[in-house]
């Protein structure tokens, strides 16, 4: 008889727990979340065909590591199984395929961290170059903070660099007090050794100097996108890339009510605010004739401005995935 497993993940432990065709239940069991204590629990378990867990904190983590094991793992979007779980108490039919959750390779975490560090940056650049030259003093150490940067940023010499020596995890101080000409300097040296770093990076990747090609699009965008995407075969067609980056309207249905909404800002929120910028400088920027430029000053003849922009973004993820997926170049035409 087949079987099926579905996990409960917490950062703490994980509720296993293993039913039959009929819903039964065969097997249960909490156990650490760690990959190898949930392997050791299947050992001791039927067979089953699929795993099913949902997405959350632990889920990459989880997904590569018993994926190595050799375990059948699905990972499906919450929102999804949310709805699957609505009306079928079954835990096999969320093993559907278009339930499952597409994640990225390992090998894209060193590309995502540059970006995801830069991007905070010109918010603090303006902050300290405003503040009074005067101010010379010590800042008071109640009134400084250190922004945290991920685990993996560490691996970058440059941008560890960045940080008080001995203080791994943390890249550039700011105060909150006026006039701290410390702060100051460390934030545009952050700047200047990030900058570096995506540089080197776009120029070593075929795939960003192809979406630079894009007028908009710049180092940050093209890095950011490539490492958002990771492997464009994990999307079956390029419009799908629009409601992961939460780039499509909510839609709300129950009875006779059927309404549209704005954006459903799923997925990840900086990814969109790059996106967005590229729209705006193709719109405001560019210069030359381009045919995405006339589309979306139709779009907000019969709307506004600013939904033209988030639908351009929409439509320059779109291409940007199409042209990673089949290594094309950008025609204007």
């Amino acid at each position: 008889m087949e079987h099926f497993a579905g996990l409960d993940v917490s950062m703490a432990e994980t509720h296993v727990c293993v039913m039959n065709r009929d819903s039964a239940v065969v097997y249960e069991v909490k156990v650490p979340s760690t990959p190898s204590d949930i392997a050791a629990a299947f050992a001791k378990a039927p067979a089953c065909e699929r795993i099913v867990f949902e997405t959350g904190r632990m889920a990459p983590m989880l997904y590569h590591g018993l994926s190595q094991l050799g375990l059948p793992v699905v990972c499906v979007e919450s929102r999804q199984a949310y709805h699957a779980l609505k009306f079928v108490s079954d835990t096999q039919r969320c093993t559907r395929p278009g339930a499952s959750c597409p994640h990225r390779l390992l090998q894209a975490r060193p590309c995502e961290v540059p970006a995801g560090t830069r991007c905070p940056l010109p918010d603090h650049r303006p902050q300290e170059a405003g503040r009074p030259a005067g101010h010379s003093g010590e800042p008071d150490p109640r009134s400084c903070r250190r922004v945290r940067c991920p685990t993996a940023a560490c691996a970058q010499p440059s941008l560890h660099q960045t940080g008080a020596p001995g203080e791994r995890g943390y890249c550039w101080p700011v105060c909150r007090h006026a006039g701290s000409i410390a702060a100051r300097t460390a934030v545009l040296g952050a700047v200047v050794a990030i900058d570096a770093d995506i540089k080197g990076m776009v120029r070593a990747s075929d795939a960003c100097r192809r979406l630079m090609s894009i007028p908009g699009v710049g180092q940050l965008t093209a890095l950011a996108f490539t490492a958002a995407v990771d492997d464009p075969s994990r999307f079956r067609r390029s419009r799908d890339i629009g409601p992961y980056l939460g780039l499509v309207p909510r839609r709300y249905q129950s009875g006779e009510v059927d309404y549209t909404g704005s954006i459903s800002k799923c997925g990840d929120r900086r990814m969109r605010t790059l996106l967005y910028e590229a729209a705006n400088v193709m719109l405001t920027r560019y210069k030359g004739p381009l045919r995405l430029k006339d589309w979306a000053f139709a779009v907000a003849k019969r709307s506004t401005m600013r939904k033209a922009r988030i639908a351009l973004a929409r439509r320059l993820a779109i291409i940007m995935h199409a042209m990673l997926r089949h290594g094309t170049q950008f025609k204007p035409a």
